[in-house]
């Protein structure tokens, strides 16, 4: 999924789509980069997703949670132009990505939950290639390629072809192929998936640093994650948006209830009302 997504980028770069705003540039905007209207994705008869709207402003880190199934991995592939909704409206930085969705994707870096990657090439041309596809050359990817690579810790893995790499790197590579054009927007699926303890902290602690001017929305299955990261909770069951808080109101929430977090988040899932028809096999996450 990930290389199909890099060849729509490479046709986005085809196409001359302008480029994009760097976050910095997107530092003190108001308006929403992430905008959520009514939108539903159906697999046939099934709805995988179903009627879900949210906003996501620049400065925001939102977790994204929900059981196994719950169509977290689909609305994300949604976000990320791969697949279009059946249903709704979904901007990226203010554009359609119905009607433009090279516009929509050039403003956008996403780390799919399944990283496939191009085995046979080396980390440093990988990172190049990737930044080329995005537009990015010159002197501006020179800088953006030495960005990456320290603050993604790969300096160890430069030379080596991807496929000698392990899971850890591997998804430290994607996070730096996401992150190369210096996009505004940010969608990581399952983004601490593989790296161990130490790393999960340091990621905790750089996604902080990319925090100005960027949109960020992340899943993850585990809810202490989510709370250690975000500002924001967005929880998905069975298709349907059944919770959407700050942290700190449902920190708020339930000391008042006397119940803890997981026990307000266990509700929401098993009240919340959802789309009514499962995803088919494979279809959603």
């Amino acid at each position: 999924m990930g290389l199909e997504f890099t060849r729509a980028c490479r046709r986005s770069t085809r196409a001359r789509c302008p480029s994009p705003g760097s976050a910095v540039e997107f530092a003190t905007a108001r308006a929403p980069m992430i905008e959520v209207e009514h939108v539903s994705r159906l697999y046939g008869h099934l709805r995988a997703v179903h009627d879900v709207s949210f906003r996501i402003a620049p400065g925001e880190i939102v977790g994204f949670l929900g059981p196994n199934g719950a169509g977290k991995s689909t609305l994300l592939k949604v976000l990320s132009t791969y697949l279009l909704p059946t249903e709704g409206t979904v901007r990226i930085a203010g554009h359609d990505t119905r009607r433009a969705p090279l516009l929509a994707r050039v403003h956008l870096g996403y780390l799919p939950e399944h990283n496939a990657l191009y085995e046979a090439m080396r980390v440093d041309r990988f990172l190049t290639f990737m930044g080329e596809a995005r537009g990015v050359t010159g002197a501006r990817l020179a800088e953006r390629l030495a960005w990456v690579q320290d603050r993604c810790t790969l300096g160890p893995v430069l030379q080596k072809r991807i496929r000698e790499c392990s899971k850890g790197f591997r998804q430290r590579i994607g996070l730096a192929a996401a992150l190369i054009h210096d996009p505004p927007v940010l969608l990581l699926d399952e983004p601490t998936h593989g790296l161990d303890p130490l790393q999960v902290v340091a990621f905790r602690e750089f996604i902080h640093e990319l925090r100005p001017g960027r949109a960020i929305l992340f899943s993850s299955h585990i809810l202490a994650e989510v709370l250690e990261i975000s500002d924001r909770l967005l929880v998905l069951a069975n298709g349907a948006l059944v919770l959407d808080s700050a942290v700190d109101e449902l920190q708020r929430s339930a000391a008042e209830d006397s119940r803890t977090i997981e026990e307000l988040v266990l509700a929401a899932v098993s009240t919340g009302r959802g789309a009514g028809d499962a995803a088919p096999a494979g279809g959603a996450s």
